[in-house]
């Protein structure tokens, strides 16, 4: 389905492909709300999020939310402006997203809902619904229990540390996905670095001259850690 504004916008804004776009739209901003220009995904603007709001904010008062919401979305689909019509269904995928949908019907099955208190529908997960959609499209059922039964239990903070070294989890608390992450040090090589204006792998993109002076300590600070492994590694090596 081809998307054309404002000529068959009204057309689809009820169906299934609609709701699909839209919520791309915003959950991938939203993950990629990084502090400076970036096209992880996307062309996107400098702290994206906040450039959505100003479009949805613009609408003068009892404007239609669908139209909102729309012309917020365009941002990510749109932000060079060239653009006339967007595929809502069936086009490429040239980031590989798919294979994410692949490994959550395989290992990563994750059973998130969504409450009524969100600007999303409400969801509830069903293992039974995700289970009859992977066999559809991909001819396999999810092992629900694959994490715990590969990565030995369901507190990960206590598995890592009888388990684990030389570990850093970076997470920044502008990416949703941060909520699932390690926010605390583990042990003295288990070590949590947090930065509240980051936002997905923020930290492994490459350095721009833009970059804010958190951007640049975090790195530093990975450096440095890993630098520290090294050297420890090679103390040890040397005493055998």
């Amino acid at each position: 389905m081809t998307l054309c504004y404002p000529s068959t916008f009204r057309t689809v804004q009820s169906t299934d492909s609609l709701t699909n776009f839209l919520y791309t739209a915003f959950i991938y901003t939203a993950m990629t709300d990084y502090p400076t220009p970036a096209n992880f995904l996307q062309n996107l603007p400098a702290y994206p999020v906040k450039e959505m709001c100003k479009i949805i904010d613009s609408f003068p008062a009892g404007a239609d939310v669908i139209e909102k919401a729309f012309a917020a979305a365009s941002l990510y689909y749109n932000y060079t402006g060239d653009q006339k019509c967007f595929q809502v269904e069936g086009g490429d995928d040239p980031h590989g997203l798919s294979g994410w949908d692949w490994q959550a019907c395989t290992e990563m099955v994750m059973p998130t809902t969504v409450s009524n208190e969100s600007m999303f529908p409400p969801f509830n997960f069903s293992y039974e619904e995700r289970s009859e959609r992977c066999l559809a499209s991909y001819g396999v059922r999810p092992r629900m229990h694959w994490i715990t039964t590969e990565y030995g239990g369901h507190k990960i903070d206590k598995v890592l540390k009888r388990f684990g070294s030389n570990i850093i989890f970076s997470n920044g608390m502008r990416d949703p996905w941060s909520r699932g992450g390690v926010l605390k040090n583990i042990s003295s090589s288990i070590i949590a670095l947090v930065t509240e204006k980051g936002a997905h792998h923020l930290d492994f993109r490459s350095a721009t001259k833009d970059d804010p002076d958190w951007v640049v300590e975090q790195r530093r600070q990975e450096v440095e850690i890993i630098h520290g492994w090294i050297d420890q590694y090679n103390k040890d090596i040397a005493q055998m």
